[in-house]
């Protein structure tokens, strides 16, 4: 309904509709990027979609300003967000800026990418590019308390890096060949999105490594030191008025779950400790 009364109102010759006051839509993009459970709300482009799509259809919407804090996680929920963003700014004409508060790292990263300039603080986290697994091997604990694991496939690799089954080389080798092909690809995104703008050499960008947005800005991976309100007012006017898309609280809905059987609480704790394990790496 907003974007036909915003149409209809573009097409009307009156004098006052190209004075209106420039309005910044603010979309955040929060949290670990994945798959969300009761007790953690991770980003992917199902939970967020229509959020990205009312901050293009906002009435007098002159830009979107990306707010990212996000230490990373699943590369194509990462892709998916990013190029959902990069498609309605191409169709409707409409900048998007990309501002990293405390961390932009690794898919964090990718979601700026959709941000035709990106802006940090000085003190923010950037770069990440690359690609990380991480697990736990079981098998020496289930041999101590004397537990037998037991397990039947069709197809000789199935249960490849089975955590509960000794770590075998040749699954390790098949992880690192994945690993890499993602990898590559990350950094092409990045080529490709910063281009010409990337001043760092390219064995030190795409370690996986991560920096300061000071040191970011000497790299080329972001545009500039400065914060979401005054950078958009520098480019759109001090008028500039900013509207905050946010996204339904999952608070309750946390609450909601806790009468789950001890098994089911086990794996969200787990899901709690991996994302913990994500902000972790870089000291949050």
């Amino acid at each position: 309904m907003i974007k036909k009364i915003r149409e209809l109102l573009a097409k009307l010759p009156l004098p006052f509709l190209n004075d209106t006051i420039p309005v910044v839509t603010v979309l955040p993009l929060d949290g670990v990027i994945g798959t969300s459970s009761r007790f953690s709300e991770a980003l992917n482009l199902a939970g967020v979609e229509k959020r990205i799509e009312a901050a293009f259809d906002a009435f007098g919407v002159k830009a979107v300003a990306l707010s990212i804090n996000s230490p990373g996680g699943s590369p194509v929920q990462s892709e998916l967000i990013m190029r959902r963003i990069l498609k309605l700014s191409e169709e409707k004409k409409i900048p998007v800026y990309a501002f990293a508060e405390d961390v932009a790292a690794s898919g964090g990263y990718m979601l700026a990418l959709a941000g035709e300039e990106i802006y940090a603080s000085a003190a923010s986290i950037i770069g990440s590019i690359g690609v990380i697994s991480a697990g736990f091997g079981f098998d020496k604990a289930i041999e101590k308390v004397g537990v037998d694991r037991r397990v039947y496939t069709a197809g000789e690799n199935k249960s490849i890096l089975d955590p509960f089954q000794p770590e075998k080389e040749e699954d390790v080798k098949f992880l690192k060949e994945i690993q890499k092909d993602i990898h590559g690809f990350f950094k092409d995104m990045v080529k490709e999105r910063r281009g010409e703008k990337l001043r760092g050499t390219q064995k030190i960008m795409f370690s996986g490594k991560f920096w300061t947005g000071t040191e970011a800005e000497k790299m080329g991976l972001i545009d500039g030191i400065g914060d979401l309100q005054t950078v958009m007012k520098e480019k759109f006017g001090e008028k500039t008025k900013f509207s905050r898309i946010e996204g339904e609280k999952s608070f309750i809905k946390s609450l909601l779950g806790l009468g789950g059987r001890k098994s089911a609480v086990s794996r969200e704790i787990m899901a709690v400790l991996d994302e913990r394990a994500h902000w972790g790496r870089f000291g949050l």
